[in-house]
């Protein structure tokens, strides 16, 4: 599982259905805590052979699938735990529907070495990079 609101709803209707869940891995504290709450269980990435779905939202979408997220910032070094598996087949949201992408600044996770490289790589592209101070990610244990 992921982390927002896409998931947050998906995780309402699974608990209904507890009991055919052998288990799930979370990429997020919260929502490994609402899975919890719900009476599903969480396990350790190393504890299981890989997951076969990941569910998460995103935060545009255009027509042609292509996406983004991480607006919010929650993107925190997620692990790809084969997370697009099924995308094509999910139920579209359609407030996140939009014709173009990049509708709101878009968090760029940087280690601090390469802060400047980075950032002169953005404004070649057209980008205006800023940095946000005291933001910090972690990494999943």
């Amino acid at each position: 599982m992921g982390t927002g609101s896409t998931v947050n709803h998906f995780i309402a209707a699974l608990a209904a259905r507890r009991s055919r869940i052998a288990g799930t891995v979370s990429s997020s504290e919260a929502s490994a805590k609402r899975l919890r709450e719900a009476g599903i269980a969480v396990m350790d990435l190393n504890a299981t052979d890989g997951c076969d779905v990941y569910v998460d939202g995103a935060d545009e979408v255009t027509e042609h699938l292509a996406m983004i997220k991480g607006g919010g910032g929650a993107s925190r070094a997620r692990r790809s735990w084969r997370r697009r598996a099924g995308s094509s087949s999910a139920s579209r949201d359609a407030s996140k529907l939009v014709p173009v992408l990049g509708g709101f600044p878009l968090p760029v996770e940087v280690i601090p070495m390469a802060r400047s490289l980075v950032a002169r790589q953005i404004v070649k592209l057209g980008g205006r990079p800023v940095l946000r101070e005291g933001v910090v990610t972690t990494t999943a244990t």
